[in-house]
């Protein structure tokens, strides 16, 4: 009956802790309306800022739940910093179908993306100091990084510093996850990389630096090859290594 009981009893515990990861994410939707009406009032923003910014964290909200392990109750500490990131990123994706207002408050905008930037070294610092590391967390890091390359670059495109040719940048690792559908030896995990990891920060300072009013579309073309240069080398230095563990197991060795 002890045994019995005690299960009874941590059934509704479990149950609200699973609810813990909703009202987090509830929050942050919260927190996405409560700084749209402020850049609506502080900066005369399109009143349709509120529907694209939380409509885009609304899908990513939406994509961390189709994810979210079931052994997990709550996102914890680093998640919590790296759903910070994503209320910043949805905000700016928010904004980029506005391309008026981007022209107006080009410095604005790489400032948010400057702040998105800076939480992106410290929800890792977090994970690392708190042991609260996870596969689940260094995925939804790693989605909402590729993600805020895409938004960027289609912000490039919105101020005319860039063409589409641009996109190649922010949509190579999406072709890359695609390529593993035929080719499921690309989806083996990747050991960690310090190179993997600074080419990526680059991309992301390379793209934000380019929004800037002062940073002619020339320079913004030299930038960002240099940037699509070294992401072909990431991915290239990735897809050997990958494919010389393929040739491994396929020999049985």
């Amino acid at each position: 009956m002890r045994h019995s009981s005690a299960r009874i009893a941590v059934a509704p515990r479990r149950r609200l802790q699973s609810v813990r990861g909703w009202i987090e994410l509830a929050a942050g939707l919260a927190l996405v309306a409560l700084l749209t009406e402020w850049v609506q009032w502080a900066f005369s923003a399109p009143s349709g800022l509120r529907f694209t910014a939380g409509g885009i964290y609304v899908a990513i909200a939406t994509a961390v739940l189709w994810a979210w392990p079931a052994s997990r109750h709550g996102l914890g500490w680093a998640n919590r910093i790296t759903l910070i990131r994503a209320v910043l990123i949805a905000i700016i994706a928010g904004v980029v179908v506005y391309p008026d207002f981007i022209q107006r408050h080009a410095e604005g905008i790489a400032a948010l993306a400057l702040l998105a930037l800076s939480l992106d070294g410290i929800d890792g610092w977090v994970a690392r100091r708190t042991g609260s590391a996870s596969t689940f967390g260094a995925r939804f890091d790693m989605e909402l990084d590729a993600f805020f390359i895409v938004v960027l670059c289609t912000a490039l495109i919105a101020l005319d510093k860039a063409g589409t040719w641009i996109l190649i940048i922010g949509l190579a690792r999406y072709a890359f996850v695609m390529a593993g559908m035929y080719a499921p030896w690309l989806h083996r995990a990747l050991p960690d990389s310090v190179f993997r990891k600074t080419v990526c920060v680059w991309q992301v300072a390379t793209l934000m630096a380019c929004l800037l009013p002062f940073v002619e579309p020339t320079w913004v073309t030299g930038f960002t090859l240099l940037a699509a240069l070294l992401l072909a080398l990431s991915f290239g230095r990735d897809i050997a290594w990958l494919w010389q563990r393929r040739a491994v197991d396929a020999s049985g060795l």
